[in-house]
């Protein structure tokens, strides 16, 4: 299975060594960044990069439970944003990015 699909603003990615399934959508702009991270769903994944619009997957994985928020913007407050609904979600996120992000390191170097 892949471990990895990608869009404009998205990303998505699953941990075959737990099972889960993470996804995050970041916006930046010269007015600022915007992330938010999500646990998603098996069907949620499969459904991801089929549509032909990429605003249909945003709105998909925004169906999804919540982990992460940051917002650092000037339309914000005066200052950035984090809000953390799962640490344990928000942790294993990072975890599978890492893990992701070596295989792909390994990759390359081939």
């Amino acid at each position: 299975m892949n471990t990895k699909k990608k869009g404009n603003n998205w990303t998505a990615y699953y941990d075959s060594e737990t099972g889960r399934y993470f996804a995050e959508i970041m916006y930046t702009s010269r007015e600022g960044r915007e992330q938010y991270d999500f646990e998603i769903t098996r069907d949620i994944y499969s459904r991801l990069g089929t549509f032909g619009d990429d605003t249909d997957n945003e709105r998909l994985i925004m169906t999804a439970k919540r982990t992460y928020s940051f917002e650092n913007t000037m339309y914000g407050t005066l200052g950035p944003e984090r809000t953390v609904w799962d640490e344990e979600a928000n942790e294993a996120m990072a975890a599978a990015v890492r893990k992701q992000e070596k295989q792909e390191k390994k990759k390359e170097k081939r």
